[in-house]
């Protein structure tokens, strides 16, 4: 009889800790999270190039939020410029793909952020010698993508550190054109995002040398309708349970994010 009770209690606990945060009642019936994703911004969404499956930080992080509010996580790839209709029109629940919270979005969706970011210069190793330190890009032609908030805090860095001698500010087409842009030497250095440069390197070994430190900061987060509150606890708590428990560090660690990670989920931290 011992042994039942005990079973019982284990199956309950068990139970318990899936099902203590409490989802909308049209989520939680369904079983299922409909999740945005655009899959290619490498390490936090891609399609792994040998078995086409979709990888990386955001993937492991949505499924493991799956498995700790006991729902199935349902990734459903889209463009960007779909990523703000498909919240407001309620196609998606959720976008969970390198999606950065700015003040701006806030009025179609509600940001709960779980990493920190920034955008960082880089520069053609073979040109490292040429730039020491952030002040020797002023002058220079540095390029990052035109559907990011990089130009204005370029702009921004160059006003304060450059004076008579501005950035001269090159638009591109994704952060993959203002890679290959520098290959090709149009341009004498990059900006992407911290969180993302590393695996970068990593990948094109002997080519990008990193130049000074983020020099703003930005919040990644889960977007979700703005009136879905229940939702937005509900990932908050799943986020700081998963931070609590340990995984959050170790899909860290796997991904070469530990620079970016945070002690705990906000709302719409972003400015």
């Amino acid at each position: 009889m011992m042994r039942v009770l005990v079973a019982a209690a284990l199956v309950c606990a068990t139970t318990a800790s899936v099902m203590a945060i409490e989802l909308p009642p049209e989520i939680a019936k369904r079983g299922s999270i409909k999740v945005a994703l655009v899959p290619n911004y490498p390490p936090m969404e891609f399609r792994d190039p040998a078995t086409n499956t979709l990888s990386g930080f955001d993937i492991d992080l949505g499924e493991a939020l799956g498995r700790k509010l006991g729902v199935k996580i349902e990734w459903q790839e889209t463009s960007f410029a779909e990523f703000m209709p498909s919240i407001s029109t309620g196609r998606v629940d959720a976008i969970l793909s390198g999606f950065t919270d700015y003040a701006s979005r806030h009025e179609i969706a509600s940001f709960v952020d779980y990493l920190r970011s920034g955008p960082k210069f880089f520069v053609q190793q073979s040109r490292a010698a040429e730039f020491k330190d952030m002040a020797a890009l002023c002058g220079k032609k540095v390029g990052a993508s035109r559907r990011t908030m990089f130009p204005a805090e370029i702009a921004a860095w160059s006003e304060k550190n450059c004076g008579s001698n501005p950035i001269q500010f090159v638009g591109t087409d994704g952060s993959a054109d203002a890679r290959t842009q520098l290959r090709q030497g149009r341009i004498d250095a990059a900006v992407q995002g911290n969180e993302t440069l590393p695996y970068i390197m990593d990948l094109e070994p002997g080519t990008y040398a990193p130049v000074g430190d983020a020099f703003a900061t930005q919040f990644t987060g889960i977007a979700l309708p703005v009136k879905e509150k229940a939702l937005q606890q509900a990932m908050v708590e799943a986020i700081d349970a998963l931070i609590a428990d340990g995984t959050y560090r170790t899909l860290l660690a796997k991904w070469k994010l530990n620079d970016n990670g945070i002690e705990k989920a906000t709302i719409n931290a972003g400015q």
